[in-house]
């Protein structure tokens, strides 16, 4: 039987992630993932494929969203009010341009400390409504794309064995970042073919493979580039159809509702993957 056996949402997006044993899903995926983000001056996305200690920058925010806390290795823990109602900004993703409310220089301040760069911190307004691609659309905060990223246990496992064959070591899943962990599925990569998703009282919709990139090379715990995997090890079986390496797949949110490590994972729908 398919169960959930971890969750994690990412407050700031780029930084650490927060596990939790319970969760409310939204439709843009599970409540405060990635509503924040980090920016230069000039309002263009950081990430750690340029800025890899983003990684070490701990985020923790109170179930209501009121407040904010970031620790930081060497950094004194910066507490802010969430300002959910200032001026907006627009802000650069990808190219494409968003909406973002600024908490302030007191924020900015201590990202340039952390990082080196000067940075601000946004956050998505109440009207943020974009819109994400895929199979299944759906919308979600400041993610790369959808709302929800999910990976197997035996998917991981699979890349373990054939990195450890090749005489490099197993890598923790928090390369991966991914929001929801699902064990039970013996057959690696049983999430390209996985549909629909029945979680709890939720359901999600397959929207496509994720693609991996450079942060999957950052050790999350220091923040320093560890490459070349497992990138190297992913092009000899996992190249898509559609350019790079796949590992893990993306889905929007079709019924919000609760999620919770130990639910049982179903599979209404099935179809072919997209590798």
């Amino acid at each position: 039987m398919a169960r959930v056996v971890e969750l994690s949402y990412y407050p700031v997006k780029g930084c650490a992630g927060t596990p939790v044993r319970e969760a409310l899903l939204t439709p843009a995926g599970l409540a405060h993932d990635r509503s924040f983000m980090v920016v230069s001056e000039e309002g263009v996305y950081r990430t750690q494929r340029r800025d890899p200690l983003l990684a070490v920058i701990r985020p923790l925010i109170t179930p209501d969203g009121d407040h904010l806390t970031l620790t930081a290795p060497g950094a004194e823990s910066l507490h802010l009010r969430v300002d959910t109602s200032g001026a907006r900004r627009e802000v650069d993703l990808f190219g494409t341009a968003y909406q973002g409310i600024d908490q302030g220089d007191e924020a900015t301040d201590w990202l340039s400390d952390v990082l080196g760069a000067r940075s601000r911190l946004v956050r998505t307004p109440p009207e943020h409504d974009r819109v994400t691609d895929g199979l299944t659309p759906g919308t979600s905060g400041y993610a790369d794309s959808c709302a929800l990223h999910v990976i197997s246990r035996s998917t991981l496992g699979l890349l373990d064995t054939k990195l450890t064959g090749r005489g490099a070591h197993p890598l923790p899943l928090d390369r991966f970042r991914p929001n929801i962990v699902i064990d039970g599925w013996d057959e690696p990569h049983t999430e390209d073919r996985a549909h629909r998703l029945r979680i709890g009282d939720t359901e999600l919709g397959y929207a496509k493979l994720a693609i991996r990139c450079a942060v999957t090379l950052v050790d999350q715990q220091t923040g320093t580039r560890a490459g070349p995997e497992p990138l190297r090890t992913l092009a000899g079986y996992r190249r898509a159809a559609q350019g790079g390496v796949a590992f893990g797949t993306k889905y929007a949110v079709l019924r919000p509702g609760r999620v919770a490590v130990g639910d049982e994972v179903g599979v209404p729908v099935w179809g072919e993957s997209e590798l």
